[in-house]
């Protein structure tokens, strides 16, 4: 397992280098690069005296591509290398079935325009359900990984509430991501000359939908980090795992300093570098929270404490979960 666990982490890299790379795509406005061509680009397999946007779209597409046939290796080998870890293979599974989901949204931006400086509503919507399908892809992948590494099987029923205060800063993180999608589309299509002139945009009842809608992002990245640092610190528990400790000190970290980028984001006009660095460190900060729900929820019940440090009882949970 242990080859199979390198393997799967560096499936994980990859697409994040594949996601940022998308999101420069976007940035830089050569979404529509091929035009309105898929799979092929520009109606040809390799563009004669092609232009730079065209170039980078390629280069997505080729990447992407690359990205696919790596999960497919992923789900391949995890049904010869895991045949008695079923969290591996459904793991594995997942990550193809989210793979194969960017590959039809991202055809789907193409053939319906929703590329370069179409600044409808339905392009909003569907950069957001691609952010939420591009965050489950890369849970997947980590919990592939996590399991492959040697990460216990889950236990939701002996936790005690536990399952809900996770799933609440999953979902929480999830509409974070999602209006920031739509936060950066409208920084792309609407950049203000000022700070002053963004602040003014954005209260404006006269101002396009996109740009309004960028007061969401930070309302529920403040929120949602308020909970997602509670959770870090209530989580471990006192003299508990250690690893989740660890999992719980980066993701509070990683809050942190999201939201200095989101800060930075704001006082510096969203410039291209740093909009790449604040989706980095979104997808990390979900990675970490997916692994430290993964980490909580295979804790047995007996080996936890609570925040007092004084031990669980058994009575969250019927013994044979205990003890199994």
């Amino acid at each position: 397992m242990a080859r199979f666990a390198k393997y799967a982490w560096g499936v994980l890299a990859a697409n994040l280098a594949v996601v940022l790379w998308g999101a420069y795509v976007r940035a830089s406005g050569s979404g529509a690069g091929c035009g309105s061509h898929w799979p092929l680009c520009t109606g040809e397999i390799v563009p004669h005296s092609p232009t730079l946007a065209t170039l980078i779209e390629l280069t997505h597409r080729m990447t992407s591509g690359a990205a696919l046939l790596l999960v497919v290796g992923l789900f391949v080998w995890s049904r010869r290398a895991a045949p008695a870890r079923p969290g591996v293979r459904l793991g594995a599974t997942f990550s193809l079935v989210f793979m194969l989901g960017e590959a039809l949204i991202g055809a789907g931006l193409v053939l319906f325009k929703l590329v370069a400086h179409n600044d409808s509503l339905a392009r909003a919507f569907y950069l957001g359900a691609h952010l939420l399908n591009t965050f489950l892809l890369l849970g997947s992948l980590a919990l592939t990984a996590w399991w492959a590494s040697g990460g216990a099987p889950l236990r939701p029923r002996t936790q005690s509430g536990r399952p809900w205060l996770l799933g609440i800063g999953l979902v929480g993180t999830l509409l974070v991501g999602m209006t920031g999608a739509i936060t950066a589309l409208g920084d792309t299509l609407f950049p203000p000359g000022s700070l002053l002139e963004g602040l003014r945009q954005d209260t404006s009842a006269t101002a396009h939908v996109l740009v309004r809608l960028r007061v969401l992002h930070p309302a529920l990245a403040v929120g949602t980090g308020f909970y997602l640092l509670g959770l870090a610190a209530i989580l471990p528990g006192r003299g508990g795992n250690p690893t989740i400790g660890g999992l719980a000190r980066g993701l509070g970290a990683l809050v942190v300093i999201q939201w200095l980028a989101g800060l930075a984001n704001i006082a510096l006009l969203a410039p291209m570098w740093l909009q790449l660095a604040h989706l980095l460190l979104a997808d990390l900060v979900w990675i970490f929270l997916v692994l430290l729900g993964a980490a909580v929820l295979a804790e047995p019940a007996s080996a936890r404490t609570t925040v007092t440090g004084t031990p669980l009882t058994d009575r969250a949970a019927p013994r044979s979960a205990v003890t199994r």
